[in-house]
């Protein structure tokens, strides 16, 4: 008896894991943005405690980016896309790798080459919108 008054009344499901239309490069953006900063940050800044949690956040935010750019290339590039920009696939791989690059290293050049892939990424999504 109490299984059915707790069991859900209306059950629901969706195609995908955002909201129909928003999906936005620029959520990867500033989470790659957050990683260059925190690294240059950490080279200014030679405290134990605040190298720790500087390590922690740079690798949250990289985590972060890697999702967004995921979420990009699962759910919302489609066939057509593919087809229109073949780099499209080599480019994620080469955006997620530069992520994990930069997710490791204190250097903010691989903060910066991260961001450099996400605004490819960004280009080619701008132009699928516009289609």
């Amino acid at each position: 008896m109490l299984s059915r008054l707790f069991a859900p009344k209306v059950t629901v499901s969706a195609h995908c894991d955002l909201p129909c239309g928003v999906y936005d490069p620029a959520q990867a953006r500033i989470e790659a943005e957050s990683v260059k900063a925190v690294q240059e940050k950490m080279a200014a800044n030679d405290d134990v405690h605040f190298q720790a949690r500087a390590t922690v956040i740079k690798e949250q935010r990289a985590e972060l980016a890697k999702h967004h750019v995921s979420v990009l290339w699962s759910d919302y590039f489609k066939p057509p896309h593919f087809e229109k920009y073949p780099e499209l696939h080599q480019l994620v791989n080469d955006t997620l790798k530069a992520l994990s690059a930069a997710k490791a290293s204190k250097d903010p050049a691989t903060g910066q080459k991260a961001l450099d892939y996400i605004a490819q990424i960004d280009k080619i999504f701008w132009e699928t919108k516009k289609a």
